[in-house]
């Protein structure tokens, strides 16, 4: 897991206004918040914050002025709906050896067995507990050899080091489906349609 380090400025102002000044400017505004602390409303920049979110469960180094140095990690970030740009970012401080509950992606590798099969994600992600500096990112479910009526349950995939399900165990995370073929249209009925 990446760490990324940002420059963050204490802002002031407020409302839909301020929010707008600070976008022109190249900035985002953002509020940090946990461990029983005031919130924090600060502005990062936007390309390199933008960067680092593109890494899922990235932690965060923040350089706040006048208040140091904090690591935190994304918990939403708010994009306009039509062009994608980031509006707003809620970030949540973390403390080394700290355990955290994240989402991480369920990827899929290898081949199904031989025949008509299809693939369905139940869940694309799994929520998993974790030490706040070692964030896994993703992990990876074999489908080799699957065939349709199997399934992969979430207590069958084995989890990075150091992190703990809080998925259900038994919820189904991957089912193999018998692919259906469409029935050929009757002569009589294409002579219809024409």
């Amino acid at each position: 897991m990446s760490e990324v380090k940002l420059a963050a400025a204490v802002r002031t102002e407020f409302g839909k206004g301020a929010a707008r000044k600070i976008r022109r400017s190249g900035n985002v505004p953002a509020v940090v918040y946990g461990h029983g602390s005031e919130p924090i409303h600060i502005t990062l920049p936007t390309h390199q914050t933008t960067l680092a979110l593109r890494t899922p469960n990235v932690l965060l180094s923040l350089d706040i002025e006048g208040k140091g140095s904090e690591l935190a990690i994304p918990k939403a970030a708010q994009r306009d709906p039509l062009k994608g740009d980031l509006e707003h970012v809620d970030l949540l401080l973390v403390k080394r050896g700290e355990k955290v509950t994240v989402e991480i992606v369920v990827e899929t590798e290898g081949d199904l067995a031989p025949g008509a099969f299809l693939v369905e994600n139940v869940l694309n992600t799994l929520s998993v507990e974790a030490e706040a500096t070692h964030l896994p990112e993703s992990v990876t479910v074999s489908i080799e050899g699957l065939s349709a009526g199997d399934s992969v349950h979430a207590k069958d995939i084995a989890l990075p080091k150091g992190a703990a399900l809080v998925t259900d165990p038994e919820a189904v995370v991957i089912q193999i489906l018998a692919a259906q073929a469409e029935e050929p249209a009757a002569e009589g009925d294409e002579a219809a349609e024409a």
